[in-house]
């Protein structure tokens, strides 16, 4: 049994810094022969950083991995997966134009006389997708096939590369679900063969199906390793979120139901491959938080609401009357602003001065042909500056020179420059210093009192609380709830997140 075996892979008290950054504290992990272990975490816990010390990607600045109770250095992830540890990712990285054939035996092709035995390579190839249950003509492009099939297919040269250790980095995350229960019977005939699996997925439902033990990380540092067997999923959301469910909501300020008009509605507003429809109107003076786990559809949802991805079904209404949002050009000018949840590759262009970065979306809705003079740039750029309090040297400065909590201010900056009718801000406050931090939130407070409509997605379950006047939650990619009054507690909210029982009731 799992239980009852010595780890086959172990991490023991790694750390690894970048920078000034401690990306892992000394976080201890141990995968065992026959097991499926969960590794959790919201963005930026340290999840990835493990799993590259663990595969040779990444060489740890302390601590050591242990394999078969030995002490290992992977060098690179060629030796890795030479010593018995193999990974797939979300994204299959195979040949499409090749045969499936070829793709399994890529670079170990069985060979005579210095010739490649073809009929040798069909011919075993398809005997190894049948023990995977796949009955395919291994002779067709690997990219004619499904992405369930191509997954099976990684899943089966990584086993056949490595064999002891099976990494699965979001496998499920482009899966439908009969594909995804098909993915499952795969993975519980490796974890019999012996296999120790280390799967990785923001859908907990997975989890609970699939694994034994889970190890959960939080901004670098280890939570706890547990057998899912003693846990229930609201006890594992409140371990990734770092939230002490104890405290009443009585100390924290619950906003007032919104009493404005409605200045915005999206109606089954979806994407297939992004998030389920969902049906939301916003009011005047309303702040609507969204919460939900990394990979809940909660940036999907702002992004198909700005146009970065197109819905392929649903109707967006601004003040009552229909507009079209296909492209965030669009979304400008129907009076939208958005601050991306990634402000580097996103939000701000870094080459480019603070000034430039604010007045940019302003220009772009005015047009080329009415160019703003140097001195209304001044003035727009150092209106803002000092009403957000950005720290800036001068505004000619590149923006990139600028702390994280001055650049998420300059991009702030932007849409209210642009005077917009409806504000969606992603992770307003992750990753900025404190002061920065309560000063986004009062920025969010005041333009809500401003009759600004808004909707912000937060990790933050004590923000969302205190400024939110209604709060959507996400779950496997659909709303599965909207708190209102009494209900905006962290405790309700988690309990949303971790068990879909809450019935969303869309408010005009």
């Amino acid at each position: 049994m799992a239980g009852e075996s010595h780890p086959v892979l172990e991490a023991r008290g790694i750390v690894k810094i970048f920078g000034q950054h401690r990306a892992l504290d000394g976080v201890d992990f141990a995968v065992r022969p026959g097991e499926v272990h969960a590794l959790l975490g919201e963005n930026g816990a340290g999840k990835s950083t493990l799993i590259k010390i663990l595969t040779g990607a990444y060489q740890p600045d302390g601590g050591e991995i242990v394999l078969d109770g030995a002490p290992v250095r992977f060098t690179d992830p060629l030796n890795a997966q030479g010593s018995g540890i193999g990974t797939v990712y979300q994204e299959v990285n195979l040949l499409p134009n090749r045969s499936v054939a070829e793709n399994l035996f890529l670079g170990r092709q069985p060979t005579r006389f210095g010739l490649v035995q073809r009929h040798a390579i069909v011919t075993q190839a398809t005997a190894l997708m049948a023990t995977y249950g796949l009955d395919i003509d291994v002779r067709a492009e690997l990219g004619s096939y499904s992405v369930a099939v191509q997954q099976i297919v990684a899943i089966a040269r990584a086993v056949e590369l490595s064999g002891k250790v099976l990494v699965l980095d979001e496998p499920t995350a482009s899966l439908d679900r009969n594909e995804v229960e098909k993915l499952f019977e795969v993975i519980a005939k490796l974890k019999a063969r012996g296999l120790g699996i280390i799967f990785i997925t923001h859908f907990l439902d997975q989890v609970f199906a699939v694994a034994d033990r889970v190890t959960i990380l939080r901004n670098g540092q280890l939570i706890g390793t547990r057998d899912l067997s003693t846990l229930t999923a609201t006890e594992v959301v409140r371990m990734m979120l770092g939230k002490d469910l104890a405290y009443g909501h009585s100390s924290l300020p619950v906003a007032e139901a919104a009493k404005g008009p409605v200045k915005v509605t999206f109606t089954g507003l979806g994407r297939a491959d992004r998030v389920a429809p969902f049906t939301l109107s916003l009011h005047e003076g309303e702040v609507v938080g969204v919460a939900g786990l990394l990979g809940s559809g909660r940036t999907e949802m702002a992004r198909l609401m700005f146009g970065v991805d197109t819905a392929d079904e649903g109707d967006i209404t601004v003040a009552g009357k229909p507009v079209k949002i296909r492209n965030p050009a669009q979304a400008v000018m129907a009076g939208f602003g958005f601050c991306p949840e990634d402000r580097k590759l996103d939000g701000i262009f870094g080459e480019l001065s603070v000034r430039e970065n604010i007045i940019i979306a302003l220009q772009a809705k005015l047009g080329w042909f009415r160019a703003l003079q140097r001195d209304e740039q001044d003035e727009i750029a150092g209106r803002y500056a000092d009403d957000l309090d950005i720290r800036a040297a001068n505004h000619d400065m590149p923006v990139k020179l600028l702390s994280g909590g001055n650049q998420q201010k300059v991009i702030l900056a932007r849409w209210l420059a642009n005077d917009p009718t409806f504000l969606i801000l992603d992770e307003p406050t992750r990753g900025i210093d404190v002061g920065a931090h309560a000063e986004i939130v009062r920025t969010i407070n005041r333009l809500r009192e401003e009759g600004l409509a808004l909707l912000v997605i937060s990790s933050e379950l004590d923000e969302v609380v205190a400024y939110s006047n209604r709060v959507v939650v996400m779950r496997d990619r659909q709303m599965v709830a909207e708190l209102h009054g009494a209900d905006i507690t962290p405790a309700v909210i988690v309990a949303a997140i971790a068990d879909n029982t809450l019935t969303p009731e869309p408010v005009t």
